[in-house]
Formats: structure tokens, C-alpha cells, sequence
């Protein structure tokens, strides 16, 4: 039995943002997860469901995202860092364990450096270290300029597989129904401020100074982050392990049934 996470709409320094909170039992660490780019804290629910019950768990939609509206100017990183720990402090929490997914990865990493005292461990899954990456082809990052692929499923299905890999190679369907069933999209301008607040940000130089302990995740078959930036992170991030798992840019969403307790595990260890 699932517990039910309240919805609600919190302020944080003139922004309202749009947060789930799925409660647990309180004897844990709670959990933030932050998002990909263009994706409403929505995608990620079958992790949430696949996740034990006694883990609280607290997302939201960046500002311009889903449910929460567009900031009165674009953002950076720093700035974005700085609003999660507000919005934190809002709902009463002190330390989490923090993941992000792809964009989401590269917020979670620079708050886990500039907030480090907000952050216990720190799950890094699809992801890299920014403008300085292995990156993906040519043909994969022109479609990653626009959030066509949100707004219109017909497009999404043609492109899915070689955009995600893994699964929706084979099954691009489950992606469609991931991404337009129950997604709250936001406007092309908050897409454009997503792929600009990160513009020209790199993690290379911090990584080695992390000190949380840290898993990093990534699928076999991803054309978004190729493989190789997760061993690169593996290698510079200091008390770090490496999961590779058979699967694409969205494991999280399709295998999370295999993958939540890989996350659960390295959560719950001493």
C-alpha cells in the first residue's frame, strides 16, 4: 500500500513552486528528487511507487516547469541551489539525500558542493558534469533544443528510441504514456531557461571536493549521457560507487522496479 503525497504550492522568496511531499515513517533521511529537463516532478511516480514505503520523499517542479509558473527572470544554478534549500527550510527539513535525473543531476550536483551541509548522500543517475561532457551526437542534441517531444506524442514516438535508448527502443510506447499521461508541461520559455541556467557550467573542478558519499547510475544503452561520463564521475568523485544497469536515458521511469532499490540500499546503509 502506497502512501498518497500531498500536493501543494509553497513560496519561496516571491516564487511559487509546485511540491509533492510522500510521506514516510521518520526514521529515515528523506528524499529530494530532482528532475530532468522539461519534465514535471510527475515522471518520476513508478520510482516513488517503487521506493520503500518508510522513505519520505519530496519533489517539485522548477520554476516555468509543470506547475510552477514562470520566474520574473531566468535563473543559474547557484541561484536554483539557493531556492531548493529555501523552499527546504520551508517545509521543515534540515539535511536530505538528494538524486538527480540528467539536467536534474547537474543541479543536485552543485547543491550538493555550494549546500553542502543541506546534503547527506547524493544519487547521480543519467547524467554528467555539464559543457565540459562526453557529449551525445549531433542529431540527438538538435532534438534536445526544443520540448517538441513533450508537447506533441506523435513526435515523441518516432523519436523515442534513438533519443532514450534502452526500453523504448523496443517499446517506445511506455515512453509516450510516461511522458503524456499524467506530465504537467510548461511553457517553451521555461524550457529555454532550463537549457540556459546551466549554460557554460561545469562540475569538473568540484567533483573531487565532494565529500558526500555518492552513487552514480547509468543505463548501457543511453544516447542522451553516453556511459563513459558516469566512469568519468566515478573516477573524480572521491567516496563514490558506479551501477550500470542494462537500460536507457529513462531506467529510472521503465526498469524502476529494478532500479529503486538499488537507490533504497545505498540510502539505508550505515
Amino acid at each position: 500500500m502506497f502512501s498518497t503525497a500531498s500536493v501543494r504550492s509553497v513560496a519561496v522568496g516571491g516564487q511559487q513552486l509546485r511540491v509533492a511531499v510522500r510521506p514516510g515513517d521518520q526514521s529515515r533521511v528523506p528524499l529530494l528528487l530532482i528532475n530532468g529537463i522539461g519534465a514535471s516532478f510527475d515522471l518520476l511516480q513508478p520510482l516513488v511507487d517503487a521506493l520503500e514505503p518508510s522513505l519520505e520523499v519530496i519533489r517539485f517542479d522548477v520554476p516555468g516547469v509543470g506547475g510552477s509558473p514562470l520566474p520574473a527572470v531566468p535563473y543559474r544554478f547557484t541561484g536554483l541551489c539557493r531556492m531548493v534549500a529555501r523552499m527546504l527550510s520551508e517545509l521543515g527539513y534540515d539535511a536530505v539525500d538528494v538524486l538527480g535525473i540528467s539536467w536534474g543531476g547537474g543541479v543536485a550536483q552543485h547543491f550538493a558542493i555550494f549546500q553542502r551541509a543541506r546534503c547527506r548522500r547524493l544519487v547521480l543517475v543519467s547524467t554528467a558534469t555539464g559543457s565540459l561532457m562526453i557529449p551525445a551526437s549531433p542529431a540527438i542534441l538538435a532534438r534536445m533544443v526544443t520540448p517538441r517531444r513533450y508537447l506533441d506524442r506523435h513526435y515523441l514516438a518516432r523519436v523515442a528510441p534513438i533519443l532514450y535508448g534502452g526500453t523504448a527502443r523496443t517499446e517506445p510506447e511506455r515512453i509516450v504514456a510516461a511522458m503524456h499521461s499524467h506530465l504537467r508541461v510548461g511553457s517553451p520559455r521555461g524550457y529555454l531557461y532550463q537549457l540556459t541556467a546551466g549554460m557554460a557550467w561545469t562540475s569538473l573542478p568540484f567533483l573531487p571536493l565532494l565529500r558526500q558519499q555518492t552513487l552514480v547510475m547509468s543505463g548501457d544503452d543511453d544516447p542522451i549521457i553516453p556511459l563513459a561520463n558516469a566512469h568519468l564521475m566515478h573516477r573524480l568523485i572521491p567516496n563514490s560507487r558506479l551501477h550500470v544497469y542494462h537500460g536507457g536515458h529513462l531506467g529510472l521511469v521503465t526498469e524502476a522496479v529494478e532500479l529503486a532499490p538499488v537507490v533504497d540500499s545505498f540510502l539505508a546503509a550505515p
